[in-house]
């Protein structure tokens, strides 16, 4: 059973997703919820179908104080790395937020300081609190609709399908097309790369 609150009314929970993709954004969420916010559908993305998901994301716009959305692409992920760059998307999303949030509650265990707003990290904490699954609902939801949208350009690596993952099928599309500019180009695109081609 999740979580409605960690110590605080008005804590911002926020979680990224496409840290482990091979092409597009990394994508964070950030949501303030009400106090005595309940769902019963509500879990962490990854636990979820992506009916589910999609069920939950409108649901979590109308009944949130306040939430936000950023991507992070994959230039700048290349520039900073990617634990910096899901970092940033983080900070970002909450810079969206409309509502100064009392208190951060951030998804697993790396995280710099939001400036005048404490945070805590917590493992797995979008299986804890309703706040950073929400978070990881919207990251999870606006990457896939992104990823779907790039998938019109290049339809032979199945985004659609795969998101940018490390699948079979969009490695062996890399290895039959080569990367395009939505690659991240610091990533190890094949298993059997030595070197990077910058």
């Amino acid at each position: 059973m999740l979580k409605n609150l960690y110590k605080y009314q008005n804590e911002a929970g926020t979680d990224e997703a496409g840290r482990g993709c091979l092409a597009g954004p990394v994508t964070a969420g950030a949501i303030i919820l009400p106090e005595g916010f309940t769902n019963e559908i509500l879990n962490d993305s990854k636990q979820l179908s992506e009916t589910k998901r999609e069920h939950l994301r409108p649901i979590l716009e109308k009944e949130a104080i306040s939430f936000s959305v950023c991507h992070v692409f994959q230039d700048e992920i290349d520039s900073i790395n990617i634990l910096n760059a899901s970092i940033l998307a983080m900070h970002r999303a909450l810079d969206g937020l409309s509502d100064t949030p009392s208190f951060i509650l951030v998804d697993g265990n790396r995280f710099k300081p939001y400036p005048s707003i404490s945070h805590e990290c917590i493992i797995k904490g979008d299986g804890k609190f309703m706040s950073i699954a929400a978070a990881s609902i919207l990251a999870k939801t606006y990457r896939d609709e992104y990823m779907a949208k790039i998938h019109e350009e290049h339809p032979m690596y199945n985004w659609k399908k795969n998101k940018g993952y490390p699948t079979k099928e969009h490695r062996e599309a890399i290895r039959k097309y080569g990367l395009t500019k939505y690659h991240r180009k610091s990533f190890r695109q094949l298993p059997e790369q030595l070197t990077l081609d910058i």
